[in-house]
């Protein structure tokens, strides 16, 4: 039998899975940050449990990899992802920071 907390963590890797293999590879630029962020996040709140997804992407980073059109795709290490999973009064807090050059998923909290 599996408990509402693992569930619950199970939920947030879905979210996760789906956010990140989603956009990953997406054409970016400084300029349309903000507009993929907001999709990003709407996109994935979207799913039953999902009750808000915080999503960043580093312009300053984004400018910096840009290549000679303006633009870099879309990896773990232009953007830091929060995320709040609520499963039968279980909620589940988690991130993506980057480890050693990967993006981790992790769970920073189950209340």
């Amino acid at each position: 039998m599996v408990t509402d907390p693992q569930q619950a963590c199970f939920e947030a890797g879905i979210k996760f899975g789906s956010l990140y293999h989603q956009f990953a590879g997406t054409p970016l630029s400084p300029e349309s940050a903000p507009s993929l962020e907001r999709a990003m996040a709407e996109a994935i709140e979207n799913q039953p449990f999902c009750e808000a997804v915080d999503v960043d992407i580093d312009e300053e980073a984004l400018a910096e990899a840009a290549d000679d059109h303006g633009y870099v795709e879309l990896t773990g290490r232009f953007m830091e992802v929060q995320m709040r999973i609520v499963y039968e009064g279980v909620t589940v807090r988690t991130e993506m920071v980057m480890e050693d050059g990967y993006p981790l998923m992790q769970v920073v909290a189950v209340e």
